[in-house]
């Protein structure tokens, strides 16, 4: 045996003293469970955004969590106005028929980041949960991201032309300023970059001044529904922040990256509070892909200088911060091939040789977990980086070393560790032509 062969062979040999059955698997199999419950935040990731067994073990995790743990709020990698239809319809305040309709909210591409049938499950779990307890019992559906910059003005208009009429014709002059743009996010982020025309920065900053004003007004005693105080509060922080992403987007990807993610932790930061302020208590479960959940610094992302938002919270809560990551070896993926493109089934190539991808798959086990906040021999088992793969929505199989891999220390970047060695693309629910025309053949040289 080589000494590059003896080396992996011991690596592997103490690797799998270390691994874990998942949750629901065997008796012993709490740890995880009992790791996160300790937790205020349960930070749940996924190695693309296109894996069905990702979500449905998230899905799993979050059910116990809230059942057995009292997590009272589900906060995703989604625009925060589609992601409040599935908190009314949860709550029983929407005339939403089923679950599979308030998703259908969820219009941007990809739609089966959301639209799927394992999420439509989850939120059909959460509405009976949430049936037979009172409001200040029952869990929430949040979304953090921000793309939804035209939908969330017209939110913050619609909510005080109900309320305050005066305050509307306030945030309707000010919010003119995007009226040139065809409700075109990067058209308005373009033109005010580069000088052709004048940015809304002043603008949105006024207007949130001017919400945030109210709602600490409205939430201290008046009648009005503080949810819906709270969720146009929310609608026009998130116009702030978008205006200065789509400025900065031609820039350069770090500072809209750094920016996005900031708003994904400002938005945590404000449910924290809204929700010990209602209920009494603030323990969230955030779904998101391992590029935002696990921690930037451990990466190359960091060395590049971007931060996210597992980095951040670890910063904000500390060790009440708890990041899981997740892996595949092989299978199938649900994926497109370009920006806006065609939803796909793809077929998801072994992971390279050097990854962890590869390292999990040779530990011999189909499912497990490794627990790696303050497991020091585990620790140092791995302490050498890494590739680790992350598929977004887009999968190009042909240049996955280039378009999917990056270098990460494994015991930085997450408390726990999650390995499906053979997963499958997770179904939409939009019909999709491609996607359902059946199961992809090899479309890539094996050579490669």
């Amino acid at each position: 045996m080589s000494p590059s062969s003896l080396r992996n062979e011991t690596l592997l040999q103490g690797l799998r003293s270390h691994l874990r059955a998942l949750p629901g698997a065997a008796p012993e199999d709490d740890l995880l469970l009992r790791q996160l419950g300790q937790a205020r935040l349960a930070l749940l990731g996924e190695a693309s955004h296109g894996t069905h067994e990702f979500y449905a073990e998230r899905a799993a995790l979050s059910q116990r969590l809230i059942e057995q743990h009292g997590f009272n709020a589900v906060v995703v990698e989604a625009d925060w106005p589609d992601a409040w239809r599935i908190n009314r319809y949860i709550r029983s305040r929407s005339d939403d028929a089923d679950a599979a309709a308030a998703l259908s909210g969820f219009e941007r591409f990809p739609t089966w980041m959301w639209r799927n049938t394992v999420v439509r499950d989850f939120v059909e779990w959460l509405r009976a949960h949430n049936r037979e307890r009172p409001t200040s019992q029952q869990v929430g559906f949040y979304g953090m991201d921000l793309y939804s910059l035209y939908r969330s003005v017209r939110a913050v208009l619609d909510h005080l032309d109900r309320v305050d009429p005066q305050a509307a014709q306030r945030a309707r002059s000010r919010y003119t300023c995007f009226d040139h743009f065809g409700e075109d996010s990067q058209a308005y982020g373009y033109a005010a970059s580069f000088g052709l025309q004048s940015s809304c920065e002043d603008e949105v900053v006024q207007q949130l001044r001017e919400m945030n004003r109210r709602a600490a007004d409205l939430l201290a005693g008046s009648r009005e529904d503080r949810a819906d105080v709270f969720f146009a509060q929310q609608n026009a922080r998130l116009v702030r922040n978008a205006e200065e992403y789509y400025r900065t987007m031609f820039h350069g990807r770090v500072s809209s990256w750094n920016l996005r993610d900031s708003h994904m932790v400002e938005t945590l930061q404000a449910l924290d509070k809204y929700l010990q302020t209602v209920t009494g208590q603030a323990r969230m479960i955030v779904w998101a892909h391992n590029s935002h959940l696990g921690d930037a610094s451990a990466t190359e992302m960091g060395d590049q200088g971007e931060w996210n938002v597992g980095q951040l919270a670890r910063d904000r809560w500390g060790e009440q911060a708890m990041l899981v990551g997740f892996s595949t070896h092989r299978g199938t993926v649900t994926a497109a091939s370009e920006w806006d493109g065609t939803a796909e089934r793809k077929r998801v190539r072994p992971g390279l040789e050097g990854s962890y991808e590869d390292l999990f798959h040779q530990a011999g086990e189909e499912r497990f977990w490794l627990p790696l906040r303050g497991n020091a021999p585990l620790a140092e088992l791995l302490r050498a980086k890494r590739l680790q793969r992350a598929i977004g929505v887009i999968y190009q199989p042909r240049t996955e070393r280039m378009s999917h891999y990056f270098e990460t220390k494994l015991p930085a970047q997450f408390d726990a560790m999650i390995h499906i060695d053979e997963t499958r693309a997770v179904q939409p629910l939009v019909p999709e032509p491609v996607w359902h025309a059946g199961e992809p053949a090899e479309t890539y040289p094996s050579g490669l």
